[in-house]
């Protein structure tokens, strides 16, 4: 059992976390706007979890303007994309078990 549970990635233990990944698993590429109303939470605790997954290498943000404002997307690397699948690998062979 401790085995099945090693697989786990510990970035994606967070609600919000995996949220933000499975809705970018899906769609090319989320606004941030599009992503805090998705995921019901607030500008910072967005951002600072989006923060995270960029530094981790599985997200990657591009931020432009829109005529006078910003404009922040974000989209999965392919490493994010091989880790996230993995993750859930992992919990589908716990839930198996």
């Amino acid at each position: 059992m401790i085995s099945k549970l090693e697989g786990l990635n510990k970035a994606f233990e967070s609600r919000i976390r995996l949220g933000i990944m499975s809705v970018l698993m899906v769609n090319d590429e989320v606004d941030f706007s599009t992503l805090k109303s998705l995921l019901e939470v607030t500008d910072g605790n967005l951002a600072s979890h989006t923060r995270s997954l960029e530094e981790q290498g599985y997200i990657r943000c591009e931020k432009q303007f829109i005529g006078r404002k910003p404009n922040t997307r974000y989209s999965v690397t392919e490493e994010g994309r091989k880790a996230f699948k993995q993750h859930v690998q992992a919990l589908s062979d716990l839930l198996n078990a």
